[in-house]
Parts: structure tokens; C-alpha cells; sequence
């Protein structure tokens, strides 16, 4: 089992599960390949990865997304009572 979870423990994701934490990077190559895959198939995928880091991770920047900015313009601010 690949888990990109923060917290690890024995049987958290079933009884004898061996459980391997990783990032969401070695979690998707893992997908794909149905198994953990070696350094080599790793970095082949993360050239890959870093090729289209652009489209892959803008959803990190929801401020540089129009459709976002659009829904947010949208959005009606809480005012705090005093």
C-alpha cells in the first residue's frame, strides 16, 4: 500500500498491510505502474512530471486561475461584529 497520509501506524489500512508513505508524486508513478517502481522508472516519470509542472501543480495557485478569481468575485465577505 503507497499512502500519501501524514500519520503511520501498524494495521491503520488493514491487518498486515505494509504501508509505505510517499509523496503525491511517487504515490501517482506507483499507480501507474501497479507496484513501487525503481529509481530509473522514477525519475523517467518525474521527467515527465517536470515537463508539464506548469499545468500539473497550478491548482496550487488559485489566485492565477481565472476560473477561481471568477468565483471568488462572487463571494459575498463576512463582516465581524464587534
Amino acid at each position: 500500500m503507497v499512502s500519501t497520509s501524514t500519520r503511520n501506524f501498524p494495521n491503520r489500512l488493514g491487518d498486515g498491510a505494509n504501508v509505505y508513505l510517499a509523496s503525491a508524486e511517487l504515490a501517482a508513478v506507483a499507480a501507474v505502474e501497479g507496484r513501487l517502481p525503481t529509481v530509473d522508472e522514477y525519475r523517467r516519470y518525474m521527467g515527465e512530471f517536470d515537463a508539464m509542472a506548469a499545468e500539473i501543480y497550478r491548482y496550487m495557485n488559485f489566485h492565477e486561475i481565472e476560473e477561481y478569481q471568477n468565483a471568488a468575485s462572487s463571494v459575498i465577505p463576512i463582516t465581524q461584529e464587534a
